[in-house]
């Protein structure tokens, strides 16, 4: 059990949290600042790259915690998970004991997954969130024959995309595919390409670090977890395949699960029983259903919290609580957005609130005042998806614009899908998958509000340099 004091109190090693350590590095580095992790391994983020000035590609690299010392002086590192805040006397505790007095402090414990309902029955039900998780999946699709995939975001697309080997059942809920990032114009653009057997192998070179059952891993309290999965991170299961099962994928649609259950003298160990009434055997089931705000600590009092049960915080990511601040997946926003922005639990999210709250956190101990940064006046994500480049824009997929829209299309098979979401002559977003070369143009048209009207019918045209309309 220790002592310790610090101006600064970050929680939790995942993006936010070493976002949060990074920015005030630079900000104010002769103060003293701890950060609390669970795990040895952090998550940090390198090979930035900005495609214009809101939308930015980044690694995820996972390394040990200790690095971070090397770029704050006044770093401490208490290995262990928050137990209790006492905002009124400025106090931290940790479950082994340590007591950390603070003067702000930065709460970015991420989310845990959201798993089905029966997941408690069996130990077949894995939800992917963090480091040890893929690595129990790997175990499990190194001996396994045919495996259910639940859910419809990113996580579920990802695992569709790079494992082999094995029978998939995909079970979704919803029309389409990967119904969280695309409409179902780029769903259809993506099966396409797997009835051609033409899915695009990426040949950029892993730069991150992945770390082998070798690795030390301090994890104190088996329950908790490590810190959320960065891009790519399903590259770790492109060299884990099982040779027992084949390659079928069969996706289920607009169902959702009733019961998953463990079963003996059966081909299969689990059965999961669907909504529509059909039984499905099965070696494993990958729950990919989202996550929940991860608020599993004790307080003196309460937050206000948002609807999804995160952390309720303003443009500056501070908490109904002087000093405490909240940034990443237990954060909701609930300051009013600008017109193009909304909030999705992603890790271009997690970077941009931690380094707003890093801001804020400054500006309250110098006094001094700040503004909210410029990322939150457009959303946007780069992504990859079944091996294609994916940048969103805005209001992508017309969230909030009613029936009041128009959308300009264009799709070339096995190469690029563009959709531009116009509301009276304005672009309002754009989902563009391939190498479109659009993204700065259509970044530009979406926060300039450029009547479109005499455009239309060109935007779009690969014969027109579209570019020129607006040099």
């Amino acid at each position: 059990m220790s002592q310790l004091e610090a101006t600064y109190l970050i929680v939790g090693g995942g993006i936010a949290g070493v976002t949060c350590v990074e920015t005030l590095a630079i900000l104010h580095p002769e103060e003293t600042l701890v950060i609390i992790t669970a795990s040895s391994l952090i998550k940090n983020v390198s090979y930035v790259s900005f495609y214009a000035k809101t939308i930015v590609k980044f690694d995820v690299n996972e390394t040990e915690a200790n690095s971070l010392m090397r770029i704050h002086p006044n770093l401490k590192i208490v290995y262990d998970s928050l137990k209790h805040i006492d905002t009124e006397n400025q106090i931290a505790y940790t479950h082994a004991g340590d007591i950390i007095r603070y003067k702000v402090i930065c709460i970015c414990t991420g989310g845990i997954p959201r798993l089905i309902r029966d997941s408690h029955k069996s130990k077949r039900v894995l939800g992917i969130r963090d480091t040890e998780s893929v690595k129990e999946f790997q175990e499990k699709l190194k001996a396994g024959r045919k495996m259910v995939i639940i859910g419809n975001g990113g996580i579920a697309s990802e695992i569709v995309h790079a494992t082999s080997g094995i029978q998939k059942i995909w079970v979704i809920r919803d029309d389409y595919i990967s119904a969280t990032f695309i409409d179902p114009g780029a769903a259809e653009f993506f099966q396409n390409t797997f009835k051609n057997n033409d899915v695009i192998e990426q040949k950029t070179t892993l730069r991150r670090h992945v770390f082998s059952e070798e690795d030390e891993l301090v994890s104190l309290n088996k329950d908790l977890k490590s810190a959320a999965l960065g891009p790519d991170w399903y590259r770790k299961l492109e060299f884990k395949r099982s040779d027992k099962g084949g390659q079928e994928l069969e996706i289920v649609y607009k169902v959702e699960i009733n019961s998953v259950e463990e079963v003996r003298n059966k081909e299969y160990p689990l059965e999961v029983k669907l909504s529509n009434g059909r039984v499905i055997e099965c070696d494993f089931v990958i729950s990919a259903t989202g996550v929940e705000p991860a608020v599993n600590f004790l307080w003196d009092k309460e937050p206000r919290k948002g609807q999804d049960g995160g952390l309720a915080v303003n443009e500056f990511q501070e908490t109904s609580i002087k000093n405490v601040y909240a940034a990443g997946d237990v954060a909701t926003a609930t300051w009013e957005h600008a017109p193009h922005w909304f909030q999705l639990r992603l890790w271009t999210q997690a970077r941009q609130m931690a380094g707003m709250a890093a801001k804020a956190m400054h500006s309250n101990i110098v006094k001094a005042e700040v503004l909210q940064d410029f990322c939150f006046e457009l959303f946007t994500h780069c992504t990859t998806l079944f091996g294609y480049q994916v940048i969103l824009l805005g209001k992508y997929n017309a969230q909030g614009l009613g029936k009041d829209y128009e959308i300009l299309l264009r799709m070339t098979p096995n190469k690029e899908y563009v959709k531009l979401v116009l509301q009276k002559g304005r672009l309002q977003g754009a989902i563009l998958i391939g190498e479109t070369d659009l993204e700065e143009m259509c970044e530009n048209l979406i926060l300039d509000q450029l009547d479109l009207t005499s455009l239309e019918d060109h935007i779009l045209d690969p014969e027109i340099d579209i570019d020129d309309y607006f040099d």
